[in-house]
């Protein structure tokens, strides 16, 4: 057995451990009131450490989990010898002004009582407000002021990932889930990964500890015990249910007799054979039953050719999970530990707001902003009646900006964030879109724009007319324009 996890370069500042040991469990831990005491659960945390599993994973909501990695940081004077530290933050939909980003990121700075945070991931609820692109340049700014080593975001779709990159933000990491039950992020994400050198932090490897031998041949549990069981028990009924998930657990258990490791080896294995994973984040006991011995197995050996078949026999037998990575937080069905928002956020605001015309009751109006649309005379959309009608829309941001000049598929995207939200400040959604109309610069960029229209609207399928327009203004590749009857 090896005696210490394989490590990765990720960047040129970060070798970290393939296995990473995540500290979501301090939420879960002390959501009662009660907090951990910080020196002892740093002891905790040392014992990782010095056992090579030396690289945490934390965030502003994971109760105290970063002022416990904090006093185990400061019992490393020598910042060159410490242990890694990556943490997220995960702010309310909002403006992201440079004095927000920073407020954010110096909290996290404190709290882990650092000058750098080594990798700094973002999370953004809802890509209808499109503030997150504000956030991710202020962020990198900072990286050129030395407060963030690397930038990673989490959750993060192939087509926002993409639009992200294509706007110049130099993501590092993506942590999505990833397991033998959510294998989602093997799909556009991963060939994404493989083009542009993003690198793959999977989390829910075990499924909330679900993969392990533990759960072979047992009956369907009638209740969970804490957040994260409740969470991926959501998973596993939506791939098909208890008797589909026990087929990958035989699956996997008969592999792991055949290597003499355990089930939850071989589901970890099976994550980071992937390319385009750097390392699996597992949970860090505080407190607990510790499986330090056990993890180190995953590097003991590989999956063979007829491994890969039978896991991909159990696969046929279950439904895909809806979506991709990181829809479970942005559209039904809402596979977190409350089947839906309600423990991150109140409500998620509109970016737009409805006003009514006037003289016009019957009618009602938003706007971007934008500068033009008081001196041209025009809404970004109108709503009369049941009939909602969206403007040519653009790849505008900020009022005076294009997003991803000169890639048609990722202004696209924006364009129908931009439209979703209009729609949903009249009281409409994609689903309600009946006709859609597109306009391009280049008729040669009809696919990845056919492509992203039909990401969204695949089973919506509305009447659509893809125009080759010769001549848009600037650097837009693509225009837009949309009508739901609601």
């Amino acid at each position: 057995m090896p005696k210490r996890p394989d490590r990765i370069a990720l960047g040129d500042n970060n070798n970290i451990s393939r296995l990473i040991c995540g500290l979501w469990q301090v939420a879960d831990l002390e959501k009662g009131g009660t907090l951990l005491d910080p020196e002892r659960a740093a002891d905790a945390l040392q014992a990782y450490a010095e056992a090579g599993f030396d690289t945490f994973d934390m965030a502003d909501h994971y109760g105290s989990a970063e002022l416990i990695a904090g006093r185990l940081l400061a019992r490393y004077p020598d910042a060159s010898r410490r242990p890694a530290a990556f943490t997220k933050w995960c702010p309310e939909p909002g403006p992201m002004t440079a004095e927000i980003v920073r407020r954010g990121v110096q909290e996290r700075l404190d709290r882990l009582g650092i000058d750098r945070i080594d990798l700094l991931q973002f999370h953004w609820w809802t890509f209808e407000h499109p503030a997150w692109l504000d956030a991710l340049h202020e962020m990198a700014r900072l990286i050129d002021e030395g407060l963030i080593g690397a930038l990673g975001v989490t959750n993060f779709d192939a087509a926002h990932l993409a639009l992200a990159l294509a706007d110049g933000v130099p993501v590092a990491t993506n942590q999505v889930s990833f397991s033998l039950v959510d294998r989602r992020a093997a799909g556009p994400l991963s060939q994404l990964c493989r083009k542009t050198g993003v690198k793959l932090l999977a989390y829910g490897t075990l499924c909330g500890g679900f993969l392990s031998n533990k759960w072979l041949g047992k009956d369907e549990p009638l209740s969970m015990a804490d957040w994260s069981r409740s969470k991926y028990k959501r998973f596993i009924d939506t791939a098909g249910g208890w008797d589909a998930f026990q087929d990958i657990l035989a699956a996997a258990g008969n592999i792991a007799r055949k290597h003499g490791v355990s089930i939850s080896n071989v589901a970890m294995r099976w994550v980071l054979e992937h390319e385009a994973v750097a390392a699996a984040i597992v949970g860090a006991r505080i407190g607990e039953s510790e499986h330090r011995s056990d993890n180190l197995n995953v590097f003991s050996f590989a999956l063979d050719a007829e491994d890969k078949a039978a896991l991909e026999e159990a696969f046929a037998a279950t439904k895909p999970i809806p979506g991709d990575c990181g829809d479970e937080y942005r559209r039904p069905p809402y596979l977190t530990a409350s089947g839906d928002l309600s423990h991150h956020l109140d409500a998620i605001p509109s970016v737009f707001v409805a006003e009514p015309m006037p003289g016009r009751p019957d009618r009602l109006r938003v706007s971007s902003g934008s500068v033009w649309e008081p001196i041209a005379g025009y809404s970004r959309a109108v709503r009369v009646k049941d009939l909602i009608r969206v403007s040519g829309t653009t790849a505008t941001h900020a009022f005076n900006r294009c997003v991803a000049p000169g890639d048609a598929g990722a202004q696209t995207t924006y364009i129908l964030d931009k439209i979703a939200a209009s729609l949903a400040a009249l009281g409409g959604k994609m689903e309600d879109v009946v006709r859609t109309r597109i306009y391009l610069r280049d008729a040669s960029q009809w696919e990845p724009v056919s492509r992203a229209h039909g990401r969204v609207f695949g089973e919506i399928l509305p009447a659509n007319t893809l125009i080759e327009a010769g001549n848009l203004i600037g650097n837009y590749e693509v225009e837009i324009e949309a009508e739901a009857i609601v």
